[in-house]
């Protein structure tokens, strides 16, 4: 009977599909390979396009943006001069022959050098910026065209004027950051598994499957990104978790399979029961995960929905692959895994004469004794910890990113700071404020037109007001306002809502701009959190529940992964709040927490937290169905995957890591809190707290109420 059902019916399922992948292993992996192909040679042809504009149906923001005329694609490029001014007659020369040389760049439609009166010129002279427009949308915009463009500014920079990259093009030139950082993940998981596997044979399977269902992942979300939003960040989540749990998954199954192996099983029946029993639990496990995801559809926010559903995806391949790939490539590799490489036996001899055999069992079996002789003391000391890593999180401060939240050494961050300096923080972070008239505007000097303009211009907070545009039919007129404190600054969230409160008779004002639709975002999400919390936890014990039958183990589940998000919420405020190593990050100083990463990083915790309970606790019952001892089925439990735990999280920790080297201080956020929890979760929860309240339970853990209507003597006798 499968540990992770009650009824075995799944494990039987899943047991008969990995029978069915082993008879036909060479369909199997030949299918596979052609529907990855077939990913990647659709999303080489029909391109992976990305978007980071984020659109929040129903807010004042995404009124501003459905109303405003789209432009073309356009971004900047900044000249600045270390001495004189950029408009004197011998630079004005240089200027034109730049543009000239913009012009003549494939898919550049429109140049505008700097100019005073159009504000892209600084008070001083010395620093300013041409407006390039472009003839492909922002998501086709890459970053050789964005070089291209770079390239074509030579006569500045022969002149002695120090171009750089702004707004689009930095962006273009920048990237997602970090690339390359899925390699050092991976280096760090096949030395995990080269251990806890026995060998190079047994890490290659875990790498070999995860990549593929990564490769498939990308390639389908990269299609997804021509059909709809996809923006950068949430492609790198999806591989983090994609890495994590395909690895994951692929060490529960082949280390249950070496053990069947060793016990002289065939190879087809040791597959079978290792994906009887870890095969299931891997199943409710991705399950759990693609469950706590779903619940950020309630938020009703893009941005949130589609990392759900492209992490969710990575999930669901990663789960795909080790019930039908993994058990065909283990057929192959037959009982080598299980005797463990020639270098791997010789390693493990040497520790074992150095370390000595104490003949107890190891560790595991120490702890799971220490643990549950004296669960009291140890389930309170672990509580005791788990609050001081949690307490921080009290100090948690939401605010928005902007362009001087990022490394020093990006493109965005040196054109934020040169114009930042030049024309003030606000610049780079231009508010959107529109105005919305009955009747057409008569001319440029309508005084419903003048009022609204002299409204937004006397507000404090306000430090530069745009000219004037208007729409086709005079109805709406909109200006760009320039605040006085940066995009991230709370000041300037400040600022959008005065404006959006300012009565001007006649006008309807609404506030637009990247800034106004972060502040709309976080008020959504933050009215939004206890629904989808709610919705969350419901949802997740109702698969443990399905799981276990267990009520008691369900609940108790959800409250130990509360407990591991506390401590990575803790670690964020610490961190990125605080700044307590931070600039060892590559960050120079703290920087504001965006309001959705909290509640996506509860999601995605609260799903991969539940791999290990599922994992630890379907063999915990197992061996609490065979033996009726709770006490026995704890510390056999823990002692038999306290290893195998260890190393999947040593596995997880290392990939979310190598993340935190992405030049995207989210992805940095997401990295840590994620490293943080899974280290928490699998030492302090898992190795501590968890045993622990089950030994203090006791048999009460496994009451269900079908069981105690089962036992009842009257029941029975009626019988």
């Amino acid at each position: 009977m499968s540990a992770a059902t009650h009824d075995g019916r799944v494990a039987r399922v899943v047991a008969a599909v990995s029978r069915a992948c082993v008879r036909h292993r060479f369909v199997v992996i030949g299918a596979w390979l052609l529907v990855v192909a077939a990913l990647v040679t659709g999303a080489k042809v029909l391109g992976t396009p990305t978007n980071n504009d984020v659109s929040l149906p129903g807010t004042d923001s995404q009124l501003v943006r459905d109303l405003t005329v789209t432009p073309p694609t356009s971004g900047i490029v900044i000249v600045t001069a270390s001495t004189g001014r950029l408009d004197d007659e011998a630079r004005s020369r240089v200027l034109a022959a730049t543009a000239a040389s913009l012009r003549r760049v494939v898919h550049v439609t429109a140049v505008q050098p700097p100019s005073a009166k159009e504000g892209s010129l600084a008070a001083d002279g010395r620093t300013g910026w041409f407006t390039i427009g472009m003839d492909v949308r922002r998501a086709e915009l890459t970053e050789q065209m964005a070089r291209a463009v770079m390239d074509s500014t030579r006569p500045a920079a022969d002149a002695g004027l120090r171009p750089l990259p702004g707004a689009a093009f930095a962006q273009a030139i920048d990237g997602s950051g970090g690339y390359g950082t899925e390699y050092v993940g991976l280096t760090l998981a096949a030395l995990v598994l080269f251990f806890a596997l026995g060998g190079l044979l047994g890490a290659l399977l875990p790498l070999l499957t995860s990549a593929l269902s990564l490769i498939a992942t990308l390639a389908t979300v990269g299609l997804a990104g021509n059909a709809t939003s996809i923006p950068t960040v949430a492609t790198t989540i999806a591989t983090m978790v994609g890495l994590g749990v395909g690895i994951d998954y692929a060490l529960f199954v082949l280390s249950r399979f070496r053990e069947s192996a060793r016990a002289d099983l065939p190879v087809p029946e040791a597959i079978g029961r290792a994906l009887g029993d870890s095969g299931t639990a891997v199943a409710f496990a991705g399950v759990t995960v693609a469950v706590a995801l779903a619940g950020l559809g309630l938020t009703e926010v893009p941005l949130l929905q589609t990392l759900a559903w492209t992490s969710g995806t990575a999930v669901l391949f990663a789960v795909a692959s080790t019930l039908t790939l993994l058990p065909a490539l283990t057929s192959l590799a037959g009982r080598r895994i299980a005797r463990g490489g020639l270098l791997y036996n010789r390693l493990s001899r040497a520790l074992r004469r150095r370390a000595g055999s104490t003949g107890d069992g190891g560790y595991w079996a120490r702890q799971a004794d220490r643990v549950t002789r004296r669960p009291w003391l140890v389930g309170g000391s672990a509580l005791v910890l788990l609050a001081l890593l949690t307490a921080p999180a009290a100090d948690l401060r939401l605010g928005q990113l902007d362009a001087g939240s990022s490394p020093p050494s990006t493109a965005v961050r040196q054109a934020n700071d040169v114009i930042s300096e030049a024309f003030g923080p606000g610049t780079g972070s231009p508010l959107t404020v529109l105005g919305r008239l009955p009747t057409p505007a008569t001319d440029a000097g309508d005084p419903r037109v003048a009022r609204f303009v002299a409204a937004v211009r006397t507000l404090p907070g306000v430090a530069f007001v745009g000219p004037v545009t208007s729409s086709d039919d005079g109805r709406v007129v909109t200006v760009q306002a320039i605040a006085s404190t940066s995009g991230g600054d709370t000041a300037t969230a400040d600022l959008v809502h005065r404006l959006r409160g300012v009565s001007v008779p006649g006008v309807a004002v609404h506030v637009g701009g990247t800034t106004a639709a972060r502040v709309d975002l976080a008020e959504r999400v933050t009215s939004k959190l206890p629904v989808v919390i709610g919705v969350v936890l419901l949802l997740s014990v109702a698969v443990l529940l399905l799981a276990f039958r267990a009520p008691l183990v369900a609940l108790k589940a959800a409250a130990m992964d509360f407990l591991s998000v506390g401590a990575a919420y803790g670690a964020l405020t610490a961190v990125f709040t605080w700044g307590w190593g931070v600039t060892w990050l590559g960050l120079s100083g703290p920087v504001p927490i965006p309001s959705y990463v909290p509640l996506m990083l509860f999601a995605l915790l609260f799903g991969l937290s539940m791999d290990y309970e599922v994992f630890l606790l379907s063999v915990v019952q197992q061996r609490w169905n065979m033996t009726k001892d709770n006490l026995r089925a704890v510390r056999e439990g823990l002692t038999a995957t306290g290893g195998v735990i260890t190393a999947a999280a040593m596995i997880m920790i290392g990939v979310f890591l190598a993340f935190v080297s992405n030049d995207d201080p989210t992805i940095k956020m997401f990295g840590t809190g994620m490293a943080v929890a899974i280290a928490v979760d699998v030492t302090v929860v898992r190795g501590l707290l968890v045993p622990a309240t089950m030994a203090l339970l006791g048999d009460l853990t496994w009451w269900t109420p079908r069981r105690r209507r089962a036992d009842d003597p009257r029941r029975a006798e009626a019988a």
